[in-house]
């Protein structure tokens, strides 16, 4: 299911969402979090975390090596997930083993796989036959149904509901209470705002709010600066 490694983590960041990801790791997994880590220039003044080292991502394989620490990437929807994915594949290239996490208070089927880098967080539901890419987050309470398609790099905010065969491309993002009719497709790099009902195929790069959901005269790179 959830891809597990015996390596303590370092996680990227140190805002809310790694503050999350670090209590859920604590309390509900097998994982030890060693440190967090941030590119150099978010640094600041603090050099700790949750009472944890952080390090700058530039020094990250000389101080914790990848032959002896894994990574998990909590970060958000920054730049329509370009910011996730880019590092997700940093840390791919410098040799780590990127883990995945699955909450024990999802609703998952025994054969369910996930991708790396992932994060599932409690109440999901994941039907069976869905199919979850690498580095996809998937909040609390949302609903993704059967047969879905879940690609590289996704983000599906809480309460999000899903309708059979849907396809979510990649980077594409649903935000909170959103409902996707059944067997629609999400184009790469949508943006599809809270509470929108979305009840047709998407563009690329373009954004839908409202019910019906309509697409406005801004482009998804755009609203997620």
């Amino acid at each position: 299911m959830a891809i597990h490694s015996d390596k303590p983590l370092i996680l990227f960041g140190s805002s809310m969402f790694s503050s999350l990801a670090w209590y859920c790791l604590s309390h509900d997994s097998p994982y030890q979090v060693a440190a967090f880590t941030v590119d150099r220039n978010y640094m600041g003044n603090g050099g700790t975390h949750e009472g944890l080292p952080v390090v700058p991502f530039e020094e990250l394989a000389q101080r914790y090596p990848p032959d002896s620490f894994g990574v998990l990437l909590p970060l958000g929807y920054h730049a329509i997930n370009g910011l996730r994915r880019d590092r997700f594949l940093q840390t791919l290239d410098m040799g780590y083993e990127v883990a995945s996490y699955l909450s024990s208070r999802a609703s998952v089927w025994p054969d369910l796989v996930i991708g790396r880098n992932c994060l599932v967080y409690e109440g999901a539901v994941i039907q069976p036959f869905a199919v979850i890419g690498d580095n996809v987050l998937i909040r609390s309470n949302a609903h993704v149904s059967h047969h879905c398609r879940i690609e590289d790099h996704a983000f599906i905010a809480a309460g999000a509901v899903l309708g059979g065969g849907v396809t979510v491309g990649k980077q594409a993002f649903v935000g909170l209470g959103a409902v996707i009719r059944d067997g629609l497709v999400i184009a790469e790099r949508s943006f599809i705002g809270a509470g929108a009902v979305v009840v047709a195929d998407t563009e690329p790069d373009a954004v839908y709010v409202g019910n019906p959901a309509r697409k406005i005269g801004r482009n998804s790179l755009e609203v997620t600066k």
